[in-house]
């Protein structure tokens, strides 16, 4: 039954998504889907996100949001870091995972242009 919670936030994030793209323009409808993930993450971690496999945990936080936007986890990843003490994990994490999404964005372009850019 999880499964479902999920999955049904996670199309109704998905549809959000893509509306905005369609109202915002390139790229400024992505990195607003990111800012308005994040806000309404943070949010919910404060309300609900103590209720970990809860229903509204799973359909709002892992499905909606997760499928309006995966960057409201990472950077509820990121802040739980920071907010732990371990500031330089953080900021490595944050910097690491953003050079690696664009490099195997990258590599995964160049495997199917065939090595041309």
């Amino acid at each position: 039954m999880s499964y479902l919670f999920v999955a049904l936030g996670g199309g109704l994030g998905a549809m959000l998504r893509f509306f905005v793209n369609q109202l915002v323009p390139f790229p400024f409808g992505t990195m607003s889907v990111n800012v308005i993930g994040s806000f309404l993450m943070g949010i919910a971690f404060i309300l609900i996100g103590t209720k970990v496999g809860s229903k509204e945990v799973m359909f709002l936080m892992t499905g909606l949001l997760g499928g309006f936007t995966t960057f409201s986890a990472f950077s509820l990843d990121a802040l739980k870091l920071w907010e732990a003490g371990k500031g330089g994990f953080a900021i490595g994490y944050v910097m690491l995972s953003v050079f690696l999404s664009i490099m195997a964005l990258w590599a995964g372009i160049m495997l199917i242009r065939g090595g041309n850019a």
